[in-house]
């Protein structure tokens, strides 16, 4: 690995660590964290409301074959 490279990806680091930085202490890093708080649950609502539907549309097709 050249010098330039180990350059490139020192002052990449050290980026990422005062972004990182600025997004846990910065000016509205209290509304992100809430807006990840909620698209976290958002997510998890879909999925389980998918897996509802899914386990809903099987019993129904299951049940609506058999025939008394």
């Amino acid at each position: 690995m050249s010098l330039k490279e180990k350059t490139i990806q020192e002052v990449e680091s050290r980026i990422e660590g005062i972004e990182r930085a600025i997004a846990k202490n910065g000016v509205g890093s209290d509304y992100l964290s809430k807006a990840e708080r909620i698209q976290r649950d958002l997510n998890i609502g879909l999925v389980l409301g998918g897996f509802a539907v899914i386990a809903g549309a099987t019993a129904w097709a299951l049940l609506s074959n058999k025939k008394d």
